[in-house]
């Protein structure tokens, strides 16, 4: 019998890969459409540009969860981080316009628990489903010695299509334009090294604690990123839409000012839409500035659309149509010569 090595003996076990496969392989034909090319299983992805487009342009964007994993470790819950993942990506792609096509993943670990990673890839999949895309395909990497004993990393990659000449490139916007906010669901994916700062170490707070009116400290951290695509396409049909913005990682004053043309910011009502508990307790345990906090966290706007005053109602309609609760956020006004976050001014 022979002494020698094997890839199991080095960390790597191809048959639990294989397993994970054939766990993949029904969640992912569950979210198959007429654009998709063949099946989970070879080398590459086929998806065919939509036809009836004039001059289709594909958009893409990758983004992956950030610290929000550390809180799924911690709670040992994994079903819900990949519909971050896919609406990371999937609600960038869709601030120019585009209709998400497919979405691909990469899961790479130190050892390969299959029950995990197929809570995961669920996760992933059930995102897919709500934003209207595929999941395409997607890498499992297991690499020993890489990552400490059930932890994970994740990546994520979407691709969308938008006619040529319907691309939003924020060159629209104009001033006296209606900002349309959508909410968000808690801090989606940005700000969790703060949040868990505050919570963690300075509250000495754990997963299964509670916070009076926001509830466990799980629950709340690992609720799900809302994925927006379905309810902006309604928007995009119901009248022009100028500019759309994904609020993430810099809050409202970090990310509007990139969908805006020069000399072009934004008045918004600091007390619009759904003020979320969970920002409140937040602010009063970290001690937290109002500055600091508009500049870390969404404060319970996840997306903005810019329209102009007479398509506002309209817009608004076909947003409630699609399940959204849009509420008045500001308007853009003249800023000539305002820069970065000082184009976003809190008013009232």
């Amino acid at each position: 019998m022979s002494d020698g090595l094997t890839y199991e003996d080095a960390g790597v076990d191809i048959q639990a890969g294989e397993r994970l496969v054939d766990r993949i392989k029904p969640l992912a034909a569950a979210t198959r459409t007429a654009d998709v090319l063949g099946g989970v299983g070879g080398f590459a992805g086929l998806c065919r540009v939509p036809p009836g487009m004039d001059e289709p342009v594909l958009v893409s964007g990758t983004d992956g969860v950030g610290t929000k994993l550390r809180v799924a470790f911690l709670a040992g819950r994994h079903d819900t981080v990949g519909i971050d993942l896919v609406a990371m990506c999937v609600n960038d792609v869709i601030t120019v316009g585009a209709r998400p096509l497919f979405f691909l993943d990469y899961f790479a670990t130190g050892k390969l628990d299959v029950d995990v990673a197929a809570a995961v890839v669920a996760g992933i999949a059930k995102g897919c489903e709500l934003a209207g895309c595929a999941l395409l395909g997607g890498e499992t990497a297991e690499m020993p010695g890489s990552y400490p004993p059930g932890e994970y990393d994740l990546a994520g990659f979407a691709v969308g299509v938008v006619e040529r000449s319907r691309i939003l490139d924020g060159q629209a916007a104009r001033v006296g334009d209606a900002l349309i906010g959508l909410p968000s669901s808690g801090l989606h994916s940005n700000g969790y090294s703060l949040a868990r700062k505050i919570l963690f170490e300075r509250a000495g707070l754990g997963v299964e604690d509670t916070i009076e009116g926001v509830g466990a400290v799980g629950d709340a951290l690992l609720t799900p990123t809302r994925i927006y695509a379905r309810a902006v396409q309604a928007a995009l049909a119901a009248g022009p839409v100028h500019a759309i913005c994904h609020v993430t990682g810099g809050g409202l004053v970090g990310n509007l000012p990139r969908v805006l043309p020069d000399g072009v910011g934004a008045e918004v009502d600091p007390n619009a839409g759904p003020r979320l508990p969970l920002f409140d307790a937040l602010q009063r345990a970290g001690g937290v500035s109002d500055e600091e906090m508009r500049r870390t966290f969404n404060l319970g706007v996840g997306l903005v659309l810019a329209t102009p005053p007479d398509a506002r109602a309209a817009v608004e309609a076909a947003l409630r149509d699609a399940g959204e609760e849009p509420f008045a956020l500001g308007a853009l006004v003249a800023m000539p010569g305002a820069e970065g976050e000082d184009r976003v001014r809190y008013v009232g």
